[in-house]
């Protein structure tokens, strides 16, 4: 594990949006990554979107996403339409490169779908797909992607993607699991503010019960796993 803290979340933006021209570079063919939706990465795209527009080989990038509300990609609450807004509109970027969950799809047949769309697009092994890249954020209570600490059991699903119940709402929302998650060649967080500082100490500390929240789940078997996280989420580690 790689901790990287910033001064702000503008400055992480700048950080992440490096590495990521950095790794598209070194790749030698396309490059698959799984986006998060939240406040974070629409920062970073909004970063991208303004100063990378030119210089990230966008042509080698497909996106897919770790999670999605199942709602229509019009609707505010969609984190393919966050993404757009943000980043896909501002730039230009090959139509067929973007791999989006139907939101607007029956869940449960589309948890289905999408799984298969990444087992039709990624290499694999046989621990299953491999992205070159997940991005992945967190939220205060510790949940990552659509798995929450009411349903960390689905962490350990064998099918690539699951539907899960946001806790609160209630919204259904299409999620990939931790198999998928933990097989990719590279994992990063991106998390920013104070409120995320509690859950981070206690996960990256390893402190009693941290295995009840569902990010400290995740541990890539490449063991290539950074946080990018602003200097108040990280508030609370020794660094």
């Amino acid at each position: 594990m790689k901790l990287k803290v910033y001064p702000n979340k503008q400055e992480v933006a700048k950080a992440f949006s490096e590495h990521l021209k950095e790794a598209i570079a070194k790749s030698e063919g396309d490059f698959h990554m799984a986006l998060s939706g939240g406040s974070t990465p629409k920062a970073i795209f909004d970063y991208m979107a303004a100063n990378y527009k030119d210089s990230i080989e966008w042509s080698k990038l497909h996106l897919y996403w770790g999670d999605e509300r199942c709602v229509p990609p019009t609707d505010a609450e969609s984190n393919f339409k966050m993404t757009v807004d943000h980043l896909l509109s501002k730039i230009d970027f090959p139509e067929k490169n973007i791999h989006r969950i139907l939101g607007e799809n029956n869940p449960e047949e589309e948890a289905v779908r999408y799984g298969k769309v990444l087992d039709d697009n990624l290499d694999a092994d046989e621990d299953g797909v491999i992205f070159d890249l997940v991005i992945l954020g967190m939220g205060d209570d510790g949940h990552t992607a659509s798995v929450f600490p009411y349903n960390i059991e689905l962490w350990d699903k064998p099918a690539n993607c699951v539907t899960a119940k946001h806790p609160d709402s209630g919204q259904i929302r299409v999620s990939l699991t931790g198999k998928v998650i933990n097989n990719a060649s590279e994992v990063a967080f991106l998390v920013t503010g104070a409120g995320k500082a509690e859950k981070i100490e206690i996960i990256v500390n390893e402190l009693s019960g941290f295995e009840k929240y569902p990010a400290a789940l995740v541990a890539p078997m490449t063991e290539n796993l950074t946080w990018f996280l602003d200097s108040d989420a990280a508030a609370r580690l020794d660094v």
